[in-house]
């Protein structure tokens, strides 16, 4: 078995784009939900709050042939990839180019804008604003193909359009690649981009949160005054590396990834298994050969919805016990989908490199029905840990676990 290392790392977020400027952010406390007023004309979606990402612009270098397979999401997408790859100086390296590098990743949809065309097609018989690369813009896979095409990767394309564990899937996907010595070189994550189509899915559903009037007040994890979730958008890419490969070149190496498991409900579509959360939990356990107690710290899934926040907190609190200390970034950015699993896999190496982890905002009252845990609240905390594990669920019954350990 091959041991694979973290050597490279982005995201895009409504708090900035780059971990300083992001952690600043946390640390004050500010949050990346605002009214989304552009939202009005949707006269009976409920919500009106989002986590955009306002300033998005692709950079100025990339070529129009480039851009034309491209819609916003694959573009978060690119753009982390390019970041990543930056970070871990392999950007423009020939090594990713002659098979050695493959990509795993996913959101939850393509772009919404082809969708809306191929829609108008269907209902008005017209095909206004479609053309050959539509399909290529909309589909499942595109973040993880304009990826490859982008950079000339010749290795495996995983595509994980799983909701909300496309990120962590990727991730832990493309940790098994490696692992089981199929390539050297990875990269994977997840993106999405905010539309009110998925707002809408989550509104049918009862689960958003009606704040309207107060976007900063929400969402609020684990607290008994939460009313539902709030949709972003984002990316976030990591390049996994074999360990002996990462070294032989002189990486730096922000983290190991020791462990993941995945499993599925079976149930229930939408609503979640305590029993299965945990026993996603213990299979990544498993695959890291490590006792509960062994782990300083987890990254729970924290969307502000009720049965979601109950079930896994209380999964939580049978494998690990009342001691552990838990938070979620959601709290901040809202639910970034297909992202999510990768920003919060980011943010988990960050915190863990710099012994500070970020609380979860607008916790003020922790939900009795969630499981008793130590939760992170009011202000970041200092700590020191080897091993944290970063979780995450999605619908359709899909649970995910990572465990990273910090590089000495």
């Amino acid at each position: 078995m091959r041991r694979v290392v973290v050597t490279g790392m982005a995201g895009i977020t409504s708090l900035g784009s780059d971990w300083p400027t992001v952690l600043e952010n946390f640390q004050a406390g500010r949050s990346g939900i605002r009214r989304m007023d552009e939202w009005d004309r949707y006269t009976e979606l409920n919500t009106r709050l989002g986590g955009p990402i306002d300033d998005f612009a692709v950079p100025k270098h990339w070529t129009r042939k480039q851009l034309r397979s491209m819609g916003r999401v694959s573009r978060l997408a690119v753009l982390a990839a390019e970041r990543a790859l930056d970070d871990a100086g392999l950007l423009g390296d020939p090594s990713i180019s002659d098979g050695r590098m493959g990509v795993a990743c996913g959101s939850s949809t393509g772009s919404t804008d082809e969708v809306k065309a191929f829609g108008n097609m269907l209902i008005n018989a017209v095909a206004d604003g479609l053309n050959a690369n539509s399909y290529v813009r909309m589909m499942p896979h595109t973040t993880a193909a304009n990826i490859s095409i982008f950079f000339g990767l010749k290795g495996r394309v995983i595509p994980t359009s799983s909701a909300c564990t496309s990120g962590s899937q990727g991730i832990g996907y493309a940790y098994e690649a490696i692992k089981f010595g199929r390539l050297p070189m990875m990269l994977a994550g997840g993106a999405e981009e905010l539309c009110a189509t998925e707002a809408m899915v989550f509104d049918a559903l009862y689960a958003t949160s009606l704040k309207n009037d107060a976007p900063q007040t929400s969402p609020r994890p684990y607290d008994s005054q939460r009313d539902g979730l709030v949709i972003g958008e984002g990316a976030g890419i990591l390049v996994l590396e074999e360990l002996e490969h990462a070294l032989a070149r002189g990486a730096r190496i922000h983290a190991e990834i020791v462990g993941f498991g995945s499993n599925a409900d079976g149930q229930h579509i939408t609503k979640p298994e305590q029993a299965t959360m945990r026993r996603a939990m213990e299979l990544a356990l498993e695959d890291a050969g490590l006792a509960p107690d062994a782990i300083g710290y987890v990254n729970g899934h924290g969307t502000a919805t009720e049965q979601g926040d109950i079930a896994e907190t209380l999964a939580t609190r049978e494998l690990f016990g009342t001691r552990m200390p838990i938070s979620s970034q959601k709290s901040f950015l809202g639910h970034t989908l297909g992202a999510c699993g990768a920003l919060e896999s980011w943010f988990c190496i960050e915190m863990m490199n710099s012994d500070l982890y970020i609380h979860t905002l607008n916790l003020g009252e922790i939900d009795p029905r969630c499981g008793e845990l130590d939760y992170l609240r009011g202000e970041p905390r200092r700590m020191s840990h080897e091993y944290v594990v970063n979780n995450n669920f999605a619908f359709g019954g899909v649970n995910t676990s990572l465990v990273f350990r910090r590089w000495r």
